[in-house]
């Protein structure tokens, strides 16, 4: 029996979409399907480019139609940024190879500053590439600087025509070998400071574009690439001045997103594979499964990997419905991106340890789930850059809760056009959010629930009684720990709202929280650790150690859910 909170693609029908997503959701399943695990693996082992993949996408309109916002459709009425359904589609592209997710996610990236931009030739060629079936480019970061994009050595001179002669070169670029338009940061040579950024559109085809290589060992084209003296006229500039700054920093935003739902994906398939080895392996007369240590792994894995799913769900919601008065998106998204990726991590761990060396096995998608689950936390910006980020809301979701609507549940088929008007990229210190300790009130006879509000109500007296001083506040070291505690409570606070919207089994749940009071207490011991933890901060961190409460009856209710994942999904031959 199919278990209905994973992605199976036997019995995957997204009847809560319109019909057209709901074909190209469909389609999209069908064509990795039909091309069977062995091409699939053998693509990747021998890291064969798209085209065939980027083909079936140029012919449905897959990239045309989940990447045009409405407001460059040309009354196109499918065409739409949606974000619940670009959700979906990532989980679906993770599932079965990053490979796919990738093309995608930087033409997503390479797409922001032109759908931010008010250049309406740049927006109009956009949107008739994309209905070519062609891909895009984000050039932003720099061999010598990263992302750091203060430091851009992409200089632009003035010809004297309006336009620029654009030198420089930009490295971990992906799609940098096809992509049609690629969006490239650079500044003036003739304006100091923030007002001479320039973001301007470049084509991969152009002479003056000189692909220097890929600087990955993978079908992921990851480019370095050259401009000399490359022509950038009136029509090419997309953003100047501090513009192109928000312009770059918000279409992270966008971008970033798209993380979580690429981990759910790989990590579901590579959970069907273990448990599938794992339930029908004799060991010593018996199926593997039967040791106790086996059995609470795979379960730890198979709540985490619930969590990750529920969580991104809810952040769904509060992506869609972001406006210039409701900014609680730019906590969710780090969440997303540091929080979800690096559970996948655990959840493809603990399963590892479980399989042992079938996980290396060349026949197997869990070989290649292994590695590729390790470069989403990596990716747009590290877990340590978000952690960072996230604190900058700690204090005021803590403890300065403001009133807001409800958030419903979003599949609607609406466009989500403030993801291209999010503003000026700063004020963050500024945001509020809604009182966190309901979602925790409502499942408050859970006993792990409970326990865990006993942690999260601990850290909301260590902020007011032994938050960092100002010397402390200069130790990033000690500031992650206390990062990490606070992502917790923001995780479980969005594992709890989607809970009560889809009346989610309550075992799992409270399994899923006896994890999670684990995981608070780890971090605990963690900040009482550390060098420069004082006196008071080492004492609050042993009182805020909890166990769980261990309940043999619901653990071996939700082991009975994993167990029968076994057989219930493999891919074709």
């Amino acid at each position: 029996m199919a278990d209905g909170l994973l992605f199976n693609p036997r019995t995957y029908d997204p009847q809560h979409f319109d019909p057209e997503t709901r074909r190209l959701l469909r389609a999209t399943v069908d064509w990795f399907e039909e091309r069977g695990k062995r091409r699939l693996i053998e693509d990747y082992r021998s890291r064969a480019w798209l085209a065939d993949f980027l083909a079936f996408s140029a012919k449905e309109g897959l990239f045309a139609t989940f990447l045009t916002p409405a407001s460059a459709a040309d009354g196109h009425a499918d065409k739409r940024w949606d974000t619940a359904r670009t959700a979906a589609l990532n989980e679906i592209f993770g599932f079965y190879g990053l490979d796919y997710w990738y093309a995608w996610q930087v033409t997503i990236l390479g797409l922001g500053p032109v759908w931010q931009s008010d250049n309406a030739d740049a927006r109009a060629r956009a949107a008739e590439l994309l209905a070519q079936g062609e891909v895009f480019a984000f050039g932003l970061s720099e061999k010598a600087h990263g992302a750091d994009i203060y430091s851009t050595d992409m200089l632009l001179e003035p010809d004297g025509n309006g336009g620029f002669r654009a030198t420089g070169s930009k490295y971990y670029i992906g799609n940098g070998n096809a992509a049609a338009l690629v969006s490239v940061f650079g500044r003036r040579t003739d304006v100091e400071g923030p007002d001479g950024y320039v973001f301007f559109a470049a084509d991969s085809r152009h002479p003056a574009y000189q692909l220097v290589k890929n600087v990955v060992d993978s079908s992921k084209y990851v480019s370095e690439f050259r401009l000399e003296d490359y022509p950038v006229g009136p029509d090419d500039v997309l953003h100047t001045g501090r513009a192109a700054f928000d312009a770059a920093l918000n279409t992270v935003n966008v971008g970033k997103f798209n993380l979580c739902t690429a981990s759910i994906g790989i990590c579901e398939h590579a959970m069907y594979e273990a448990v599938t080895h794992a339930q029908n392996r004799i060991l010593y007369g018996r199926p593997v499964t039967a040791f106790p240590h086996v059995r609470r792994e795979l379960t730890d894995a198979y709540v985490r990997l619930v969590g990750m799913k529920l969580f991104s769900d809810r952040a769904v919601d509060y992506f869609r419905t972001a406006g210039p008065e409701d900014r609680r998106y730019l906590l969710f998204n780090p969440m997303t991106k540091m929080k979800v990726t690096t559970e996948g991590e655990k959840v493809i761990d603990l399963m590892w340890d479980v399989i042992a060396a079938k996980g290396f096995e060349k026949d197997n998608y869990f070989a290649q789930a292994a590695v590729e689950i390790r470069g989403l936390p990596k990716l747009e910006g590290t877990v340590h850059v978000n952690l960072a980020l996230i604190l900058k809301f700690m204090r005021n979701h803590l403890l300065d809760p403001a009133q807001y609507a409800p958030v419903p549940t979003r599949l609607d088929a609406a466009d989500d056009d403030f993801l291209f008007r999010q503003g000026p990229a700063r004020g963050l210190g500024s945001v509020r959010f809604h009182d966190w300790r309901p979602a925790f009130d409502a499942y408050a006879a859970l006993p792990n629930v409970a326990r865990f509000r006993e942690q999260a109500d601990a850290l909301c007296t260590f902020v007011t009684t032994a938050a960092p001083d100002e010397q402390q506040s200069r130790d990033l070291d000690l500031l992650l720990a206390v990062g990490q505690l606070f992502a917790l409570v923001v995780h479980g606070q969005l594992i709890l709202e989607q809970a009560q919207l889809t009346g989610l089994d309550e075992d799992v749940l409270d399994e899923l929280f006896a994890v999670l009071v684990r995981d608070f207490s780890a971090h605990a011991v963690e900040l009482h650790g550390k060098d420069s933890a004082t006196d008071e901060q080492q004492s609050w961190a042993m009182g805020a150690v909890r166990r769980p409460v261990i309940d043999a009856a619901r653990s071996a209710r939700v082991w009975d859910r994993v167990a029968a994942l076994s057989g219930s999904y493999e891919m074709a031959p």
